[in-house]
């Protein structure tokens, strides 16, 4: 069912509430391993208790009902009337992810579904303190009906106060309305269990929506800081309204007294006619502890006397917008490049020469500077982690602590959201295949507990992602063994391998160490399109592991995928550019240095044969012969695990360009991955080098 509501307050919502659940995944992982940090439980309390303000002003019951359950649960673990447990937390997180579900539900403008009730009577058993003697016992009954006792009513408790909640989202009662009665006193919050004012705030909004606090009297409190009546502005409560919210809590008739003095009686109107509504009042605040209890007093607001408004310092910004804005800046960058190639050509001019080098500065940080606009810290991504190794560890009966390293580290807002699925695959081979059982690493002299972790650095236009484990390690003959039986490679080919191209065998299709299928892993899929998904952003990944040691993977991406580095190359009369991440080096063609290995031309680098091919051959019409080829030069690049050399005619030098897609008549056209504009004005196509050797390759074999 279509969400009914007003789309604007819906959307700060959903910014809100997304924010929040973020970090309540964080906080709840953190917990179980420091369940004492009362910080941690009144965080957690708090996120789950604005999310279920905000759904409730938005009237989603099921979402509120589901968040109103953990918030019960931490407001027990708070007063230390229940413990932390494993089994409590897989409860909190199971309602997380209801909730997740829920919001999930809500963004796409669909109405939540409600929890599973074996979910919320879970929630309700936690509710409750593991040890109830006969006062909690009543304290606890309170909690599900209105109390009729009203011989401790000057203050109000925080049960009694969680009662009046259950009320207003379980079973609403209608008090009867008293008129032309304003109490005598104000309730006295100052002993006991203290009611909070972001508890009074939320109570408030219940009754009448969102309102917003504004400090304007002070409390006759003795802590230094005043404390500040809340300010309805034109949706005030009523002191009808106050004394109906008074008889919820403790029965009709049974409101605060002042000097133990009981409340006069509500008289009865004499007419018909509808009353004439008594002035309207700010609602006092609850004081902080008092010395001893004291009747708060209400002072009007002066009206003149209001402060000024805060300046905001942050807008939001659709993303599209950027992108634009990108865009423009590309633009920008491309006439930067014609210029400055005409400044080369045409120098003579020292006035010219000079504003084109300002133009170029100025171009530069003003790149940069859009660039920042679309950064997001790695923590986006790296937050999940916590409670994926958490619940991995579990389900496998491991030991296992994740280490994060660099969460600040900023790159663009796209590869954040391209990176999450490959470094969660790559995190669950680490627990699941890397590290060992507790008893295996006991036997072996390691710590039962075994560590993973994870970490990011920029170097340069790159940024490198490391997950590092301490684990058993890889064994290459294992791994060759393996890819033999399932038929990757054959004997010979598998012989000829190295350590590290063993270990790069994990990424081939179909893959797998494991010999029996779980949820976790078996299946041979996950980490050939992990491969593929980095090659993808322009990125590469490296393999290090020893047996027995642990393993690391290494991988780089570019800081944006906006504007490309490249090498400009001229293959016969055309100029094309070759992504710079995939090259590894430069060398001159000589042709004495060549060798025919199983009919493929091969040069030696470093006594290494390296695949030699012409991107001629590939590219141009009409090729030259064999006999006319006697001088270029080699751009060997990195294609997987395996080296390539690219035999081209001449070098241009590196460029940045801003990537065009091609259009409708070249769409797919095999090993490009767009074009882009030269700095002399013309046009080039762009590499993509693994889809171009897989194309061109496989159709000489």
């Amino acid at each position: 069912m279509a969400l009914d509501v007003d789309q604007e307050i819906l959307q700060d919502f959903l910014i809100e509430a997304a924010e929040i659940l973020e970090l309540l995944s964080e906080e709840l992982v953190e917990l179980e391993n420091d369940p004492e940090n009362a910080g941690l439980l009144n965080s957690i309390f708090r996120g789950f208790h604005t999310v279920k303000g905000g759904a409730g002003f938005l009237a989603l019951t099921n979402l509120v009902d589901a968040c109103h359950g953990a918030e019960n649960v931490f407001d027990i673990l708070r007063t230390g009337k229940r413990k932390v447990t494993a089994e409590l937390m897989d409860v909190i997180l199971q309602a997380l992810d209801t909730v997740n579900e829920m919001f999930a539900q809500v963004q796409a403008g669909e109405d939540p579904s409600p929890a599973d009730p074996e979910l919320l009577h879970a929630l309700h058993r936690y509710c409750s303190p593991e040890s109830e003697d006969e006062s909690t016992a009543v304290e606890s009954t309170e909690a599900t009906a209105v109390s009729d006792d009203s011989s401790d009513i000057n203050e109000i408790s925080e049960d009694e106060f969680e009662a009046l909640l259950d009320e207003l989202h379980g079973k609403p009662s209608t008090p009867e309305k008293t008129e032309d009665v304003a109490p005598q006193t104000t309730p006295d919050f100052g002993s006991g269990d203290d009611i909070s004012d972001d508890d009074f705030e939320a109570l408030l909004d219940e009754l009448h929506g969102k309102g917003s606090f504004k400090v304007d009297a002070k409390s006759e409190s003795k802590e230094p800081d005043p404390i500040a009546p809340p300010n309805f502005g034109g949706d005030e409560i009523s002191d009808d309204e106050f004394e109906s919210l008074l008889d919820e809590l403790h029965g009709k008739g049974a409101s605060p007294t002042k000097g133990n003095k009981p409340s006069p009686t509500p008289k009865e109107p004499e007419q018909a006619a509808p009353a004439p509504t008594p002035p309207k009042k700010p609602v006092p605040a609850p004081a902080a502890k008092p010395s001893a209890p004291a009747p708060i007093a209400a002072v009007k607001a002066p009206v003149k006397e209001k402060a000024a408004p805060q300046a905001e310092t942050t807008v939001r910004v659709d993303t599209k917008r950027l992108d634009e804005i990108m865009n423009m800046v590309g633009e920008l960058v491309l006439v930067r490049n014609r210029l400055v190639s005409l400044g080369v050509s045409f120098g003579s001019d020292e006035a010219m020469t000079k504003a084109i080098s300002n133009l170029d500065v100025v171009t530069g940080d003003l790149q940069g500077a859009v660039m920042k606009t679309r950064m997001q810290p790695i923590k986006k991504v790296f937050g999940r982690f916590p409670r994926v190794v958490r619940d991995l560890s579990r389900s496998l009966n491991k030991e296992i602590t994740l280490e994060l390293v660099g969460e600040e580290t900023d790159l663009d807002k796209n590869l954040v959201e391209a990176l999450a699925d490959p470094l969660v695959h790559l995190v669950r081979n680490s627990v699941d295949h890397g590290i060992e059982m507790p008893d295996d690493r006991e036997g072996a002299g390691k710590p039962r507990m075994g560590t993973v972790r994870l970490s990011a650095s920029q170097e340069g236009d790159h940024i490198l992602l490391t997950i590092e484990d301490d684990g058993k390690g890889m064994d290459p003959e294992k791994l060759k063994q393996i890819a033999i039986d399932k038929g990757v490679l054959d004997a010979d080919s598998a012989a000829r391998l190295s350590d590290t191209e063993a270990y790069n065998l994990i990424f081939a299709p179909g893959f797998s160490t494991k010999t029996e299928i779980s949820e976790i892993s078996g299946r041979g899929v996950g980490m050939d399109v992990v491969k593929t998904k980095i090659t993808q952003l322009n990125g590469s990944v490296e393999i290090q592991s020893e047996l027995g040691k642990g393993t690391i993977l290494q991988i780089k991406v570019p800081l944006t995928l906006a504007i490309l580095p490249t090498l400009m190359v001229v293959v016969g009369d055309l100029i094309f550019a070759l992504p710079l991440s995939t090259v590894n080096e430069i060398i001159h063609l000589d042709l004495t240095k060549t060798n025919i290995v199983d009919g493929q031309k091969t040069v030696t680098v470093r006594e290494r044969a390296i695949p030699l091919f012409y991107l001629e051959d590939w590219l141009v019409k009409n090729p030259k012969s064999s006999a006319d080829r006697k001088e270029g030069h080699v751009v060997v690049v990195q294609i997987g695990t395996q080296q390539v050399g690219f035999v081209v005619d001449s070098l241009i030098g590196q460029e940045e360009v801003v990537i065009k897609p091609l259009d409708a008549m070249l769409q797919g056209t095999p090993g490009m991955a767009g074009a882009t504009i030269t700095s002399d004005g013309g046009i080039a196509l762009i590499f993509d080098v693994p889809n171009l050797f897989k194309h061109y390759a496989r159709r000489l074999n």
